[in-house]
């Protein structure tokens, strides 16, 4: 399956109101394995980025003059997510500005998700933490996901972090952070981490224990057995003995 993880940052939060997008960062995961494939551009968006949205992101009117518009980076775009199933954090946001981008154009692509499906992160978020905060900082701090270098919003960064907390929120476990002093207190999970505990396993390897380990157990079973003041539970429902001790088959 292949997967992309998707961002955009835009002067302001609503299209129709003449607001653009200037930057798209997109992570690409194949089975669940992120592939270092990533797509990255900024844009010029043919009007100005008003203060309050450049305080939010940090992309200035001098930063963008030089960028290119969104007509001379569409076709790109598109064939970088086409057919692919796009995981956004608040995805109508974004489906939206993509949308009325290639509107803009000729609208010869209409709808993107009838070229993509979409997962929306902050739908799944809410269903699995209703109630609470859900935005991708408040999802960080849930799953123990380092985000410090995230002191401004930023399309491909925020795709990275996206990356890691979906895997952890569809991976089973609320987190995988192990404590790492004795009061409780837990390390954040780096990108490196989540993407090692996430990726498929080879099978476990089967070791057998030696003659001589066999004997040293069943004379441990003896003894907790006499301590116990009689055959320990596991010895009389098997029979007796780590010969009879049920297989467990770990590949």
């Amino acid at each position: 399956m292949r997967q992309i993880i998707l961002d955009t940052e835009t002067t302001g939060i609503e299209p129709k109101a003449g607001h653009r997008i200037i930057e798209i960062g997109c992570v690409e995961m194949v089975n669940r394995r992120l592939t270092g494939n990533n797509y990255h551009q900024y844009i010029q968006p043919e009007r100005e980025v008003p203060q309050e949205a450049i305080e939010i992101h940090g992309i200035t009117n001098e930063f963008l003059t030089d960028k290119p518009l969104y007509a001379a980076i569409s076709d790109d775009f598109f064939q970088f997510i086409k057919g692919a199933e796009l995981i956004i954090h608040n995805a109508p946001f974004d489906i939206g500005f993509i949308n009325h981008e290639f509107k803009l154009l000729d609208n010869r692509f209409a709808d993107i998700r009838d070229h993509c499906s979409v997962i929306d992160t902050l739908a799944m978020a809410r269903k699995k933490h209703p109630g609470q905060r859900n935005s991708l900082d408040a999802l960080c701090k849930r799953y123990f996901i380092d985000n410090s270098k995230r002191e401004l919003h930023g399309a491909l960064l925020d795709s990275e972090i996206l990356a890691d907390v979906y895997l952890i929120m569809t991976g089973g476990q609320s987190n995988l952070s192990l404590d790492s002093q004795n009061d409780g207190s837990r390390d954040a999970l780096t990108s490196t981490d989540i993407r090692r505990l996430s990726a498929d396993r080879a099978p476990l390897k089967v070791i057998n224990a030696s003659a001589e380990e066999r004997v040293a157990h069943d004379e441990q079973l003896a003894v907790i057995s006499k301590k116990c003041g009689g055959d320990a539970l596991w010895l009389q429902s098997t029979g007796g003995g780590v010969d009879k001790l049920p297989k467990i088959n770990l590949e």
